[in-house]
């Protein structure tokens, strides 16, 4: 949530983002800037807005990507990025079978056209998944292997590491969008309360990304 508006109009305006929920990726060029009152513009208002998208996609994407890291429980979502070469073309499993977990080991992928099942199986077979597919003709079935302690350590770094990198890329919209701040016809003080707004988008995008990895970290030390 924004910091209160530094006007009427605007805080009405705040409140309502305030009330918004999921992604809003381009809502700050949707939404333009707020009028204040005389019917003058709030500057710095857009930048606030795509900032905020911007943030959002980060941390969704940190998810995204720590979803796809294998702990000891079967889970979908590590086959999310796996391409398929299907009729000649890379496709992702998703668009073309539907995985389920038949029990808290097993991964079970069924094509949806069986033509596709070689092709499935030798994707998995090349990629990083690290799991031999078991085909019987009609389905395929990944058995997760429980983890090592030693593994658990190598998934706990790579969780670390992908939360920093996460990180570092919301610290890298706060520095574009000051740079953006700078190029304002603003007062010193408006131009102040809009990096303290950017600063505040910050620190809460930055939590987010730590519950994440913590809520990993924890999955990956009790499966």
């Amino acid at each position: 949530m924004l910091p209160p508006p530094r006007t009427a109009q605007a805080a009405a305006h705040g409140a309502a983002l305030a009330g918004r929920s999921g992604p809003r990726r381009g809502a700050g060029r949707a939404a333009g800037v707020v009028a204040k009152a005389g019917g003058e513009e709030a500057p710095g208002e857009e930048i606030e807005l795509e900032t905020m998208d911007k943030m959002e996609t980060t941390v969704e994407k940190t998810q995204e990507n720590l979803d796809t890291i294998r702990t000891g429980r079967a889970n979908p979502a590590i086959l999310d990025r796996l391409m398929v070469e299907y009729y000649g073309a890379e496709t992702p499993l998703k668009t073309i079978a539907g995985v389920s977990t038949p029990d808290a080991q097993t991964l079970q992928i069924q094509p949806f056209d069986m033509g596709a099942l070689p092709d499935i199986e030798r994707a998995i077979m090349e990629s990083d998944v690290g799991i031999t597919p078991n085909n019987d003709g009609k389905v395929i079935r990944l058995t997760i292997p429980q983890l090592t302690k030693e593994r658990r350590k190598d998934l706990a770094k790579q969780v670390s590491k992908l939360g920093e990198e996460g990180k570092v890329a919301i610290r890298n919209v706060r520095r574009d969008a000051l740079k953006q701040i700078k190029k304002l016809e603003i007062s010193e003080d408006a131009a102040a309360g809009l990096e303290a707004d950017m600063q505040k988008l910050t620190d809460d995008s930055v939590k987010k990304i730590d519950e994440i990895v913590k809520a990993k970290e924890k999955e990956i030390s009790t499966v």
